[in-house]
């Protein structure tokens, strides 16, 4: 027995129970108590029922077995793809637990148990984010760094419903299943709330970033332009400025995004409602660039428009990563002679992220926090989860920036 995943008074409780006859009856080994408190016999789940729609049902927490988790949700973001599985169902999962941008607390766990994916030792009680699920390839590592990403696997908060239903971060508590299944997770009891409820969407950008870098071309006196300043947009300035780079231009709509966006780390902005039309844009980023149009560019905005029109700020020879489309957003127009060929443009595509990307993710928010960035601001509401319903719709009326489930 693993005699600091048991609290101490519950075994003198069960021990005394046993000899009086009275009292509850003891857990299974596999399942001890967490210190906090006794662990319920139900949890509640939001499951999406119907499209923007969330339904609070309460389902039984399964039995732990020797390779498995439970942990006790603190918090969790929603993310876009949550809001395109709540408005359009595009995967197809209704009905389904969501969330998958979120952490918590170790409750209980199977004997097998010692470490998480990078091999730091966990126990009850240590805070963790989960990361993909390689069901179909149990053999991935965590320096395989370019070839295996979460493209290829599946992820807790996107999986179909099924009798543990325990599958999402939208919840009271979440079962992580070990074995065959595939499950990785990362110990990070060294960061804050906030932090953690952010890793997800972090991982993304550095993953974007690392993208970039195989051009070539994105140096520390690079000038970079940033399309796009929700939370993507701006966690990807905010991990270029980590990097050392300074020279940073944000385009975006939204005047009040665009001054966050400076606050993140920008040097310049652009309001594209300011201007009349492609050209008169690109001559807008152009000037912002004191009279030069940019060397690298990072497209966030999953917009067609947005993409066909970001190769005008790139100069000949630069480079752009595309990272705006997680699902299929439609067709760009482009012309390839133009944008591509005579500008001998370098184009990578970026699509969410590895689990080396997470470790470095770990890095990046701390070394964020320590030059004053103001990650944690991006949280700008946070809903209980019997308000989850209110928080999708705040979150697609674009009312703040990253929007959270927190549970109390």
């Amino acid at each position: 027995m693993d005699i600091n995943n048991v609290n101490i008074e519950e075994i003198v409780r069960q021990v005394l129970s046993g000899m009086t006859g009275n009292g509850a009856s003891a857990p299974a080994a596999s399942a001890p108590r967490a210190a906090g408190g006794a662990i319920p016999k139900t949890a509640r789940v939001a499951m999406l029922t119907a499209l923007e729609h969330y339904d609070i049902k309460e389902f039984p927490i399964p039995p732990v077995g020797d390779d498995d988790i439970l942990v006790k949700v603190e918090g969790c973001g929603i993310c876009g793809t949550d809001a395109h599985e709540f408005k359009r169902d595009p995967f197809g999962l209704i009905p389904v637990a969501l969330g998958h941008e979120g952490t918590g607390e170790i409750v209980a766990m199977g004997k097998n148990v010692k470490t998480d994916t990078a091999g730091k030792p966990v126990k009850v009680g240590d805070k963790i984010v989960t990361c993909m699920i390689f069901k179909d390839d149990p053999e991935i590592t965590m320096y395989d760094l370019n070839k295996k990403n979460v493209g290829g696997a599946d992820v807790y908060g996107l999986l179909p419903d099924d009798d543990v239903h325990l599958n999402g971060w939208f919840s009271d508590y979440i079962f992580i299943r070990g074995g065959s299944f595939g499950s990785t997770f990362f110990n990070v009891s060294d960061l804050d709330l906030d932090s953690r409820i952010l890793i997800e969407p972090c991982a993304v950008l550095v993953h974007a970033v690392e993208r970039a870098k195989t051009t070539n071309i994105l140096r520390f006196n690079s000038r970079v332009v940033v399309q796009g300043c929700g939370p993507i947009g701006l966690i990807c300035i905010a991990v270029l400025r980590t990097m050392g780079i300074e020279n940073i231009c944000a385009v975006d709509g939204e005047q009040k995004r665009l001054d966050f966006a400076k606050r993140m780390g920008a040097s310049q902005t652009v309001n594209f409602k300011d201007f009349k039309g492609i050209e008169a844009l690109a001559g807008g980023v152009k000037d912002a660039f004191g009279g030069h149009l940019a060397d690298f560019a990072f497209q966030c905005t999953g917009s067609p428009v947005a993409h066909a029109n970001i190769y005008k700020f790139i100069r000949n020879g630069g480079g752009l990563c595309e990272l705006g489309f997680f699902i299929n957003g439609g067709d760009a127009t482009i012309n390839p002679h133009f944008d591509i060929c005579s500008k001998e443009i370098t184009t990578v595509g970026s699509w969410v992220y590895t689990l080396r990307d997470y470790a470095t993710t770990f890095d990046f928010l701390r070394r964020a926090k320590g030059i004053g960035l103001p990650m944690s601001e991006l949280i700008t509401h946070r809903f209980p989860l019997d308000q989850i319903n209110e928080a999708h719709k705040t979150n697609l009326a674009m009312a703040g920036l990253k929007i959270a489930i927190i549970n109390q």
